[in-house]
């Protein structure tokens, strides 16, 4: 009999486990995005995320000037270019890779880590292959929900707030 308790108990915790694991991504509080483009240098690329939303809080709580922040929200933002590109003018091999940044009034530094599969607040700098400095603008446009675009040209958009904080792929 206490076998039978003990099988059924472990049966439930496994079938328990493996529905959370599958859960559906997209009701989350911050639901995925993916957004692919080929860019005129012939390099695809994209960038896979959770769209956090403002929710009557400031960008500043949400991403704090001067700490490393996910870019997103869950898991690790995941960058990925199928070719070597240029950010910034500076090289970063084909590959995926944890996007993190930090924000500033003034300029953000733009990272690609090598680790990306990962829940997104777990950060290593030794893990860094590329990090780069990008002006901060403020836009007309009030981005309630985290939003990136890329061009055509290469330039990656991040917006959210009142802010838009752009790099150049090449």
């Amino acid at each position: 009999m206490k076998k039978l308790f003990l099988l059924t108990l472990l049966s439930g915790l496994l079938l328990s486990l493996n529905a959370s694991a599958q859960q559906d991504k997209s009701k989350r509080p911050s639901p995925p995005a993916l957004i692919s483009k080929t860019i005129s240098s012939g390099a695809s690329i994209s960038v896979d995320y959770s769209r956090p939303s403002l929710k009557g809080r400031t960008l500043a709580v949400l991403a704090p000037v001067g700490k490393v922040w996910r870019t997103g929200a869950n898991e690790a933002t995941v960058f990925e270019t199928n070719k070597d590109v240029k950010i910034e003018g500076k090289p970063l091999p084909a590959g995926k890779y944890g996007l993190y940044t930090i924000p500033g009034d003034q300029e953000w530094t733009i990272i690609f880590n090598k680790s990306w599969k990962q829940w997104g607040t777990v950060y290593k700098e030794s893990e860094d292959a590329l990090r780069v400095n990008v002006k901060a603008e403020n836009s007309s446009n009030n981005t309630e929900t985290f939003t990136i675009e890329i061009q055509d040209n290469g330039n990656v958009s991040l917006l959210w707030a009142n802010s838009k904080v752009v790099f150049k792929v090449r």
